[in-house]
């Protein structure tokens, strides 16, 4: 008996060296205990043999290694704040940085999803999730980054996100121009869809924030 279940740990083990990220019911059809199974994949993440990329969602360590080694580790990482916490795309200050609408290098994976706000913190960094209504959970296109298929903003919708979220905090100019925002980055393809997005929002404030930002 004890034979048989060395031979299922080693067989699932193989088996989860190849995922992205796997969960319980991944690799309960090989070890239907699952009381065991919960054991051993904490005991594993707790030896380091496996990564707790939140409760219940793993991957092995063999694997992002891999990704390090071709170079595709940024990309899974992008690809993970997709997947940790769904429907989401990723918004904000990462996608303003990578279109260079900010200078400043963000600390956190910042993503808009339709849930509540969330957090996740794990050993590849802390995710960030904000809340935003159904109807405005749009302007995200799918990219291939590394091999792995991610949910981004687009630059309009990055921008519109992340006033949509602080347009509380702006009440005058100022506090507009000390977010910093490079809007020389904008096409006039991007501002006539940010100018959809703020029209969808039906905020006269939000309307006074995008006109004063794009057109001074």
């Amino acid at each position: 008996m004890r034979n048989n279940r060395n031979s299922r740990i080693h067989t699932i083990y193989e088996v989860v060296k190849n995922l992205p990220a796997f969960t319980l019911a991944d690799i309960s059809p090989i070890e239907q205990d699952t009381t065991y199974l919960k054991i051993l994949l904490g005991r594993y993440a707790k030896k380091g043999k496996l990564v707790r990329l939140k409760r219940g969602l793993y991957v092995a360590p063999e694997y992002i290694d891999r990704l390090e080694k071709t170079q595709r580790f940024n990309g899974y990482k992008s690809f993970l704040a997709n997947l940790l916490y769904e429907p989401s795309y990723l918004s904000l200050e990462y996608m303003l940085f990578e279109y260079h609408l900010l200078t400043e290098m963000p600390v956190h994976y910042t993503s808009i999803s339709t849930r509540k706000t969330q957090t996740f913190q794990n050993a590849f960094g802390q995710f960030n999730y904000h809340s935003i209504k159904s109807g405005l959970f749009h302007g995200f296109t799918k990219k291939m980054i590394g091999g792995f298929s991610v949910q981004q903003a687009t630059k309009a919708k990055a921008l519109f996100d992340f006033l949509y979220l602080r347009q509380h905090l702006l009440f005058d100019a100022t506090a507009i121009d000390a977010l910093r925002i490079n809007t020389d980055q904008l096409t006039q393809k991007d501002k006539k869809e940010f100018r959809s997005f703020i029209k969808q929002a039906q905020s006269k404030h939000l309307q006074d924030i995008g006109k004063y930002m794009i057109e001074n």
